[in-house]
């Protein structure tokens, strides 16, 4: 997989103002960087735990980004799952590929 990822595919939903695409690329950058918690992200970019929910469903589903372990998380003392949107990072897919 391409380690780097344009500008262009980040953009997930063509109807999104640019604030939304502005927090979009900076929670994937930030994520690129680090592996952390959705709160943890919060933390770091100043990006509202709601809008990361919302684009953390949108990178997985686009592929751009995964789950890597479920810990207690630094900043809220809860199990969390800690996202990354590096692609060496992705976990291997265990299920069977037929072609």
């Amino acid at each position: 997989m391409n380690q780097q990822t344009s500008e262009k595919s980040l953009q997930l939903d063509k109807g999104k103002d640019t604030n939304s695409l502005t927090q979009l690329k900076t929670i994937f950058h930030y994520l690129s960087e680090n592996v952390a918690t959705a709160s943890m992200v919060t933390e770091a970019t100043g990006v509202p735990q709601k809008c990361i929910t919302r684009y953390k469903r949108d990178l997985e589903k686009s592929g751009h980004l995964w789950e890597l372990f479920k810990d207690y998380c630094k900043k809220t003392g809860f199990k969390a799952w800690y996202l990354s949107t590096d692609p060496s990072k992705a976990p291997v897919s265990n299920q069977l590929k037929l072609f």
